[in-house]
């Protein structure tokens, strides 16, 4: 026989409801030892009224300092602790006065004075109202940092999802179908130099992109390096119509990116500026700091947006026989991963410059290596490969 699991509640799912749980439990345990205590001390059963009297005073003014506690607790320290110093005692004393002026009516042939009373019950409500102060402040403190837990979590949980995503965003599986169907070509006319170095650029740019980490910052230097890798192999289909020129600053070779960053948008510059013009297009790579920022821009001398594929360049979408079909390196792909790394602190922009064509400008907070990280170095690949 199968028994249905059963799925725990949390406690505090729902604050209110536990708020009123904990209040109930609480001053009902109050109540029940106060009458134990009187009933301990031969009271009369009359003298249980004032013990119901007064825990119904302490649960009322407790709900009154829930209300000033809960705007206090978001307040700063100095502040939240500050104005509880002086609202507790006179909540205490607000306590302890009715409590007095209740046994005074019920005692009116006893000797002790108004004062005597009111002293006397004054340690007993500033003990219980003192201590539901603190489990107050305590409970909800804790709520407040398994609250920003379960937000760390889900941050996380989203950076996660993130770098999987950033997987498919570095290397477009058009791009390794065109290589791998080039290095074909190579092999049936019999052209087996260029294949082998085509086929020798393309494992070390995959070894790149495979080993190093979705996540991994890499210095200006190498990610030029790996770039050149990239557009040797795309300069074996394209030969002398992919023109391209570096202006890389030397005071930003050592400034880290993400890995790949640049990659999606040179591929974006040949799909739609080199390919379909007949004598190809010229792509500017160039990088300088601008004050405390990295000024990145990929530039390309295609037709811009006065193509009929503009909207397609700007998302990222081709279309193969009327039908839209995603390349993964839309423009939009780039800004998520900028916004995921530097949130509001970047800046991304399509331009269309003065002289034609169609240029894309990143500009990222300048951030320096200070020790080596575990990334492979474009640059001894690029040697690999050319060996």
């Amino acid at each position: 026989m199968s028994v249905l699991p059963i799925q725990p509640i949390p406690f505090f799912a729902d604050k209110d409801k536990a708020f009123w749980r904990l209040q109930a439990l609480g001053w009902g345990g109050a109540m029940l030892l106060r009458t134990m205590s009187a009933i301990a001390n031969d009271q009369r059963l009359s003298f249980l009224v004032l013990v119901l009297i007064a825990t119904i005073t302490g649960f009322s003014i407790s709900l009154v300092l829930s209300v000033i506690y809960r705007t206090l607790i978001t307040r700063r320290a100095l502040v939240t602790w500050g104005m509880t110093a002086l609202i507790l005692p006179f909540a205490v004393g607000l306590n302890a006065f009715i409590d007095a002026w209740v046994i005074s009516l019920y005692r009116s042939d006893s000797d002790a004075t108004f004062t005597q009373l009111f002293l006397g019950v004054f340690y007993l409500d500033a003990t219980l109202l003192g201590a539901w102060s603190a489990l107050y402040y305590a409970i909800n403190f804790y709520l407040q940092i398994e609250e920003q837990n379960d937000q760390l979590i889900r941050l996380e949980n989203q950076a996660t999802q993130a770098q999987l995503a950033m997987l498919r965003y570095q290397l477009n599986p058009h791009f390794l179908f065109n290589t791998l169907n080039s290095i074909s070509t190579l092999v049936l006319l019999k052209q087996t130099e260029p294949a082998n170095a085509m086929l020798s650029r393309l494992s070390s740019f995959l070894r790149y992109t495979l080993v190093n980490k979705p996540s991994a910052r890499v210095t200006v230097a190498q990610e030029v390096e790996t770039l050149k890798l990239y557009l040797d192999i795309e300069r074996m289909r394209f030969e002398e119509r992919l023109r391209t020129t570096f202006h890389i600053d030397p005071a930003t070779e050592s400034c880290l990116l993400p890995s790949l960053l640049l990659q999606p948008l040179v591929e974006n510059a040949i799909k739609y500026a080199v390919t379909p013009q007949e004598s190809g297009a010229e792509i500017t790579i160039s990088a300088q700091l601008v004050g405390s920022m990295l000024r990145i821009t990929v530039s390309d001398t295609g037709p811009g947006l006065q193509s009929p594929t503009t909207d397609n360049r700007l998302s990222g979408m081709s279309y193969d026989g009327g039908e839209p079909v995603s390349t993964g390196v839309g423009l939009s792909n780039i800004r998520d991963r900028l916004s995921q790394a530097y949130g509001e602190h970047h800046r991304f922009e399509t331009v269309e410059p003065i002289e034609g064509g169609f240029a894309v400008l990143i500009e990222i907070p300048v951030e320096r290596r200070e020790a080596a990280e575990d990334v492979p170095e474009a640059p001894r690949l690029a040697a690999m490969a050319a060996q």
